[in-house]
């Protein structure tokens, strides 16, 4: 069993590895994502005001459209973008650009600059300095402080060569227009910048850009919630479902049975975010004896201990209902075929035949067997228990891991994506390794070899 479970461990990352580089490529080629968002806001900001020379996207300077691109790592080709957000190689930090200008055009620096179509000067992000760039072609000769003659290398930073036709390429990829179209005011220029390692690796997924906080900020804040909702789902849920559907398979076609398996179907046949609507609609905005939104009142630290859980429970009541309504006709109807099936086995007529109460032959013998199927699934409880539901979280108005990833859906956040989606797909795989262990538990005939 071990060497299995080992073996099933390994293959975790492999696999995040493959479903984290699908959706990052999928974000980055679908229309609609941060850098179009970005620019329809630039455009609206300055729609009716027209936009000046040197602007395009409705407002935003190329230079801001290309601090976007660095940022969400447009510039550089998916497959070193991608490792880039992983961690597995450095990005570029504190980029600062500056144009050679030969004589003739506009010249930077002034006397400073003996010849500047070799020479530039660069203000470097973050010192407030400037160093002086030479180069010999594509070549950098030297690139030192102006105010003490002192190499920048020294304290970290790099230099690279941009080329006009690298500036022209970028700007098709950009555009997606012909090079000929290409703006023709291009020099070639010095890029100066500082490396770090920031990505998954690191346990740095990266800063929302709707939100502004780091986003592993946002999932931590938001997990405990997920967490609540969850844990008593399942409760609830097991601890009712499984009694239920033992109950429906010993009282099989009686009232019992038929009425409640109306009464289970009736709920399966509403969505939980409809019937969620639904009550705040008829028990909150109308009856007023519910809440309409968020899981506790504005004024909650100021209350008693007391007052805090049945502020609690007043504001979890509904939501909770939607939650146990999704998986309460599946699991319960689950239970009582499966254990209808194991009481007309053979095994278990031979235990009554051999003197084995019914009683006996029905949680002794038959249960343990009916319940394999949903051991099976128990593991995938994981991911439900942080995901939680985007619906009826929005429905609701509570701050959950749904309601996050919804956000950041509508806000084409990319990087609260990403990492939201690493933390599920991280937590599937864990659960389904989960699962077979529980299996192995239950089932002693599970060798796992």
């Amino acid at each position: 069993m071990r060497d299995y479970f080992i073996r099933r461990l390994l293959l975790i990352p492999p696999t995040l590895l493959g479903v984290t580089l699908l959706v990052f490529t999928i974000t980055r080629f679908v229309p609609g994502g941060p850098m179009e968002r970005a620019l329809q806001e630039a455009q609206k900001a300055t729609e009716g005001g027209g936009s000046s020379s040197g602007q395009i996207g409705g407002g935003m300077s190329e230079e801001q459209v290309e601090e976007l691109e660095e940022e969400y790592g447009f510039d550089k080709p998916i497959l070193q973008a991608y490792l880039q957000w992983l961690g597995a190689l450095p990005r570029e930090r504190r980029v600062s650009k500056a144009e050679f200008r030969p004589l003739g055009k506009d010249k930077v620096g002034g006397d400073l600059l003996a010849d500047p179509d070799r020479e530039t000067l660069v203000l470097l992000k973050g010192s407030g300095r400037q160093a002086k760039v030479v180069r010999e072609g594509s070549l950098v000769v030297s690139a030192a402080y102006l105010d003490d003659n002192g190499s920048i290398d020294a304290d970290g930073w790099q230099v690279r060569i941009e080329t006009i036709e690298e500036r022209r390429q970028r700007w098709v990829r950009r555009s997606g227009e012909d090079v000929s179209k290409a703006p023709q005011n291009y020099d070639d220029r010095a890029i100066v910048y500082k490396t770090r390692f920031a990505g998954l690796l690191q346990g740095d997924l990266g800063r929302s850009t709707d939100f502004g906080d780091p986003v592993w900020t946002l999932i931590k804040g938001r997990i405990p919630v997920a967490l609540y909702f969850g844990i008593l789902t399942a409760l609830i849920t097991y601890g009712v479902c499984l009694p239920l559907g033992i109950l429906k398979a010993i009282k099989h076609r009686t009232m019992i049975d038929n009425l409640t398996s109306i009464l289970i179907f009736v709920g399966y046949a509403i969505p939980g975010f409809a019937l969620g609507a639904l009550m705040l609609v008829y028990l909150g905005a109308r009856g007023g004896w519910f809440p309409l939104f968020g899981l506790t009142d504005p004024n909650f630290d100021d209350m008693g201990t007391w007052e805090q859980f049945v502020d609690l429970l007043h504001h979890t009541a509904l939501p909770l209902l939607c939650y146990v309504v999704g998986g309460f006709a599946w699991l319960t109807m689950m239970m009582k075929n499966n254990l209808m099936d194991n009481l007309a086995a053979d095994y278990v007529r031979t235990a009554v035949a051999k003197g084995v109460s019914f009683r006996s032959a029905v949680f002794k013998h038959a249960f343990r067997n009916s319940f394999i199927p949903i051991a099976s699934t128990l593991g995938q409880l994981i991911t439900i228990l942080v995901s939680g539901s985007i619906l009826i979280e929005s429905v609701f108005d509570i701050q959950g891991f749904g309601l996050l990833q919804y956000q950041a859906l509508l806000g084409r956040d990319q990087t609260v994506i990403m990492g939201t989606l690493t933390i599920a797909a991280f937590l599937l795989v864990l659960g389904n390794i989960l699962s077979d262990l529980i299996v192995a538990m239950v089932d002693p005939r599970v060798k796992f070899n």
